[in-house]
């Protein structure tokens, strides 16, 4: 079983940047690829980037290339997400999810964090 929980969303005019975050309980953060998703009001959930278990090796989704970046920290458990030129199409809220081994199945979610960005 493992935990997400996310942080480090808020209010931010247009152009600026955000870094969001998110911890991971369990001793077997190393072996999950790790994704960040957004859902915007009256919209589906979309991809927004991944980073692999091993190796890794990032995906972005053509919305966010060049502007955001994933990362993540093995020894603190952590994923980071920094956004920057945000856009108000940004707005969302952001959830992190975990997928064991890079099976292609996303089967932890965090509870989610909004990022809101002003034109």
């Amino acid at each position: 079983q493992v935990q997400l929980v996310e942080s480090g969303g808020g209010l931010v005019q247009a152009g600026g940047s955000l870094r969001l975050s998110c911890s991971a309980s369990g001793r077997t953060f190393s072996l999950y690829t790790m994704g960040w998703f957004r859902q915007a009001p009256g919209k589906e959930r979309e991809f927004v980037a991944r980073i692999s278990w091993i190796g890794g090796s990032t995906y972005y989704a053509d919305s966010v290339k060049g502007r955001f970046t994933i990362s993540r920290d093995n020894a603190k458990n952590t994923v980071y997400l920094q956004m920057s030129s945000l856009k108000p199409e940004d707005t969302a809220v952001y959830y992190c999810a975990a997928d064991f081994r890079e099976r292609g199945v996303y089967d932890y979610w965090g509870q989610g964090t909004q990022v809101t960005v002003s034109s």
